[in-house]
């Protein structure tokens, strides 16, 4: 009997022994870490693009256009505040790939300009441990236009032209995210004979959430003043872009209004010549909508990132 009782004892210490152990081990033991998702909305902000790359499988068709000048020369109620004018237009579709890789082609209106563009996340921002995404973009454009006088191009490579960024990205609360985004354009010719081909841009952008569906948002980038060179024949500005963000189920719907007079990467940021100050300021707008091109009962979101 005292054996039995013995025997009881140590078995019941045991056990306790045991599950304090699995508790320690327990606390020990963390639960993995999620990823920060959604820091943006859609994949171009005003003019800049974002850290947000496509869900697999899904589809983004995209529109963006500016109209013209809303005030100064070529503004003002004679064109009903630029509203008759179409300074560009681009239609384009991005697909996702993976999760984290992004393709996509388009077409501008501005010197009949096909676009080829890849992103790739990097990184996602990770709480206590990855601080910030990391998305690299690139961008080629080709010119289709016909030549506006004789050997304006001399080949097809002197209508190509690659834009290479890397972007920045950290969403600081469910209400505001920023970025930062470095970025290099190459092209093979330019308009003014003291510019440089080749050069540095560094942008700059954030969205803050004003209600559930409607947020604000901004983009400015730093050309002029950076590595493009000051003393040029023609004036150029530093592309700056503000606007509403409106989010309505599987759309994301943007009103801006900006200087720059063009849409993609390789035009608007080496050619804009207005200014917020001289009324050269104009509206746009972009529509971006998702398609999920996979099975039925996969579980991925395609109203939005």
């Amino acid at each position: 009997m005292k054996n039995f009782l013995l025997f009881c004892v140590i078995f019941i210490t045991s056990l306790a022994t045991a599950q304090d152990l699995d508790s320690i081990m327990g606390n020990l033991e963390e639960p993995p870490k999620e990823k920060v998702i959604a820091t943006f909305r859609s994949p171009k902000l005003v003019l800049l693009q974002t850290n947000e790359t496509q869900k697999k499988q899904t589809l983004t068709f995209w529109v963006g256009h500016r109209f013209g000048d809303i005030g100064g020369e070529f503004g003002g109620s004679h064109t009903l505040f630029g509203l008759d004018a179409a300074t560009d237009i681009h239609l384009g579709f991005d697909y996702g790939i993976t999760d984290e890789l992004t393709v996509g082609i388009g077409r501008s209106k501005f010197d009949e300009t096909y676009n080829f563009q890849g992103k790739y996340r990097l990184f996602y921002q990770v709480e206590e441990e990855m601080p910030v995404s990391m998305t690299v973009f690139g961008q080629t454009s080709w010119i289709t236009r016909k030549e506006n006088f004789a050997n304006e191009f001399d080949g097809q490579g002197d209508r190509i032209s690659h834009f290479l960024q890397l972007i920045i990205a950290k969403k600081f609360s469910s209400s505001l995210s920023l970025m930062l985004n470095p970025g290099y354009i190459i092209r093979p010719q330019v308009l003014d004979p003291l510019d440089k081909e080749n050069f540095f841009v560094l942008g700059m952008g954030g969205r803050l959430k004003l209600t559930k569906r409607l947020s604000l948002i901004a983009d400015y980038t730093w050309v002029n003043g950076l590595d493009r060179p000051n003393d040029l024949d023609l004036t150029y500005y530093n592309p700056l872009g503000i606007g509403l963000e409106i989010e309505t189920g599987g759309h994301v719907f943007s009103l801006n209004f900006q200087n720059a007079t063009y849409i993609t990467e390789n035009n608007f940021i080496p050619y804009t010549q207005k200014s917020w100050e001289d009324g050269g300021v104009r509206f746009g707008f972009s529509i971006s909508r998702n398609f999920f091109l996979g099975p039925r009962e996969d579980p991925a979101n395609v109203d939005g990132y």
